[in-house]
């Protein structure tokens, strides 16, 4: 192995691929809770919803569209100034953490109102004939029906953040797009880019993998 890769070092790499999958898990659960209830509101504020408010659709859509079409890189600079003030550092792990979720949020949220237009209407209008709260509809119809869509987004939007803690690395977040830029990229070390690359390659198949697989077994069709 060592021939093969002579200027990889091992454990420097290990390490890179934790704080890869550290940035990744924490993103990936704060995008779900913030981007379904962002998505929720989009949906339930709509034109004939449960909730509709033109006005508060208007203002809640806006800033979706509004993050969700900055490109990330210049997302982290434009943070910079809220990145310091809740960590206190541009560099490591978790200072990567604000762009991350604040670029994915968004783009996860509208993935969510696109799947609660997919539930059938006659399903919500049987939930309101037979009494239902608002409340129950949301959690015992709207959340259940679209639930397979809902993980078939968020494994998308999850490889989508694989993708972000590279370019974020760049910039000193550490992980594996660090050691492929710094080592790999600067240092001319080929084979340190090639293996950086293959990890993020069999953590994005892992990660489509586990939410096929999620997707599969709660689609009931």
């Amino acid at each position: 192995m060592s021939n093969l890769f002579p200027n990889v070092e091992w454990d420097v790499m290990l390490a890179s691929t934790g704080q890869t999958l550290y940035m990744t898990a924490v993103a990936v659960i704060a995008t779900f809770v913030i981007g379904l209830f962002l998505g929720l509101a989009l949906f339930l504020t709509g034109k004939g919803n449960l909730w509709e408010n033109r006005f508060f659709n208007v203002i809640t859509a806006g800033i979706v569209n509004i993050f969700r079409s900055i490109p990330f890189i210049i997302l982290i600079i434009l943070l910079i100034p809220f990145t310091l003030f809740l960590v206190g550092s541009m560099l490591g792990a978790n200072a990567a953490l604000p762009a991350l979720i604040i670029g994915a949020a968004p783009f996860y949220a509208r993935m969510v109102e696109i799947a609660l237009r997919e539930v059938d209407k006659g399903v919500i209008e049987a939930a309101k004939s037979m009494g239902s709260s608002n409340a129950q509809i949301i959690f015992k119809v709207l959340i259940p029906e679209s639930m397979p869509a809902l993980v078939s987004g968020i494994t998308v939007t999850s490889i989508a953040l694989v993708g972000y803690t590279a370019m974020a690395g760049v910039v000193g977040a550490g992980g594996l797009g660090d050691r492929a830029f710094l080592d790999g990229f600067q240092r001319t070390q080929n084979d340190v880019t090639f293996v950086a690359t293959v990890i993020i390659l069999i953590i994005v198949f892992l990660i489509q993998f586990i939410g096929d697989t999620i997707t599969r077994r709660l689609d009931k069709r």
